[in-house]
């Protein structure tokens, strides 16, 4: 695997190889980014991932200086994945100057759930991928589901823009108990990751009630937020929406429950198509 700081060098890397499948992350890896990575090579001969932790993405009051950096231990995952080359920028490289020109998403699909909790968040996700997109030019690029809000906007955005890239999704990888595997993770105490599973758990409980023909949403979400509550949990929102662009249920539209909610330190999101 080559490993990449400044745009000119992997841009002299890829010339001439052919397709490329891209995997952005921000590191602190784990068997989620993986699974995106192995999946990566089913769809180009060529597999690029990055590690940037984007300045942009996050909030005043948000986990930016804290946030796990695992470098080494990344590249070491990479490797063993088949990836053959990283692409690791330090802000410098990303950012030269202040970065004034950015991507504003639709309101519409950015200032509710995720957005409503982080302001701004999804423009800054929008206009740090869409910048990578230009520096990588792949074919292919891989996000995975657990952060389908994200997936969403992203995307919308290359379908709006016409972007020469297709966007492939990859399922949400779960630890024994259900878990949706997440960098924060790590920021749970034992007591607390003893109990992180029931987040998944209320949404498959809505799941089954969907599946028995319930469509009484309201009550549904409000049982599940109840459930969590009284276990100790901040539920933001469990919430039933349409997969095209997360908006309140349609008669005919395909359907996901989302839900986030924090527990203690750490804030967990997960959801389940329906």
């Amino acid at each position: 695997m080559q490993i990449h700081h400044t745009i000119a060098s992997l841009r002299a890397a890829l010339a001439g190889q052919g397709p490329v499948a891209f995997v952005p992350t921000m590191g602190n890896l784990h068997e989620g980014h993986i699974t995106l990575m192995r999946q990566a090579r089913e769809h180009a001969p060529v597999v690029v991932a990055s590690i940037f932790v984007n300045r942009l993405q996050f909030g005043p009051s948000e986990d930016f200086d804290k946030y796990p950096r695992t470098f080494a231990d990344d590249c070491a995952k990479l490797e063993a994945a088949g990836v053959n080359h990283l692409f690791a920028p330090d802000e410098t490289e990303m950012y030269p100057s202040p970065q004034r020109y950015h991507v504003i998403p639709d309101a519409a699909h950015t200032d509710i759930l995720e957005g409503a909790a982080r302001p701004g968040h999804f423009g800054g996700v929008a206009t740090v991928v869409l910048k990578l997109f230009n520096i990588v030019q792949p074919q292919v690029a891989l996000f995975g589901k657990k952060d389908y809000q994200q997936l969403m906007v992203l995307r919308n955005m290359v379908q709006e823009l016409a972007l020469p890239i297709r966007i492939v999704p990859g399922d949400t990888v779960r630890a024994a108990d259900g878990l949706a595997l997440s960098s924060r993770n790590g920021y749970l105490s034992p007591a607390e990751r003893e109990e992180a599973p029931r987040l998944n758990r209320v949404l498959r409980q809505i799941k089954a009630a969907l599946a028995a023909g319930d469509q009484d949403y309201t009550r549904l979400e409000t049982e599940a937020q109840d459930e969590l509550r009284a276990h100790g949990w901040q539920p933001d929102y469990i919430t039933i929406r349409c997969r095209s662009d997360l908006q309140p249920p349609r008669a005919g539209e395909a359907l996901v429950v989302l839900g986030a909610a924090r527990l203690g330190t750490p804030r967990l999101l997960d959801n389940l198509e329906i």
